[in-house]
């Protein structure tokens, strides 16, 4: 099986207010981009791979609202909270916060738990308060992929290195691997590798051996769980990442580098084409 995550970011703010949606109004955005692509990637075989897409809180029901009855696209959210919603217990104290059991009533049937931008979030708030031990927040993504897999998510699980840890990859992957995962039913999560030592503008993309390399070890490391590459799959690295037998698909965000930067459905369905080959 193939996946193909797409993760939406905060690619809904308009130009005008320092974002890059030129795809539609904020009110019909996430419509948009699901009647924009779901029709072109009906002629993929479900059984063959995946498609998520991963969406801001605010746009998942116009999103679930404009799904054909055979889409194939599947919407998430942009992680959930630690603690969940429970009959005799906590039915609703939870302001600012995404429960599993409201995403999932939402219209999602994956997650994304763990992505760099959440990592760095978590480091930053713990920070503040003094913390030195970063492993803490391993931890509270244990708590937040168990508490999406008990509300029937599937999760997508985030790990990556940043350049300071590069030297000890094995050494930090292993751990958020290793307590990140604690006690998580395996068959209901993909591993996402983000290289974020790699990501941004000005630095050099991992390579081909590189991320074979770490996708075995991945592997490796948790039985044999599928990984995708999260570094960003895109029309010029797609060909490559399809030649990796270890790995299992990819993350897209945005489609275009340059010029009107942004996300565009039409180079989304063309970086499915290029590494599908079809």
């Amino acid at each position: 099986m193939k996946h193909i995550y797409l993760n939406l970011k905060r690619f809904d703010v308009p130009v005008e207010l320092g974002g890059v949606n030129r795809l539609a109004p904020v009110a019909d955005w996430g419509r948009t981009v699901v009647e924009s692509t779901q029709e072109g990637l009906k002629k993929y075989d479900p059984a063959q791979v995946e498609f998520v897409q991963f969406l801001p809180e605010a746009h998942l029901l116009s999103a679930a609202a404009a799904l054909s009855e055979d889409s194939p696209v599947i919407l998430g959210s942009q992680s959930v909270f630690r603690e969940n919603t429970a009959v005799g217990g906590n039915f609703g104290a939870f302001t600012t916060n995404r429960p599993a059991s409201i995403v999932k009533a939402l219209g999602c049937g994956a997650t994304l738990i763990g992505h760099c931008e959440e990592r760095s979030d978590k480091k930053g708030i713990l920070a503040e308060a003094g913390v030195t031990d970063m492993s803490a927040v391993n931890r509270l993504l244990n708590q937040e992929i168990k508490c999406a897999i008990a509300a029937g998510l599937k999760v997508v699980y985030c790990i990556g290195e940043t350049s300071d840890e590069q030297p000890r990859w094995q050494q930090v992957l292993g751990e958020q691997l290793k307590v990140g995962l604690d006690g998580v039913d395996k068959s209901k999560a993909v591993i996402a590798y983000e290289p974020v030592w790699s990501i941004g503008p000005g630095k050099t993309p991992a390579g081909k051996d590189y991320i074979t390399m770490i996708a075995r070890f991945v592997k490796e490391q948790t039985g044999g769980m599928d990984v995708v590459y999260g570094g960003g799959l895109k029309s010029d690295n797609a060909a490559m990442l399809a030649s990796i037998e270890e790995i299992d698909g990819g993350l897209i965000a945005l489609t275009r580098f340059a010029g009107e930067i942004g996300f565009y459905p039409e180079e989304y369905l063309e970086i499915i084409r290029l590494y599908l080959g079809k």
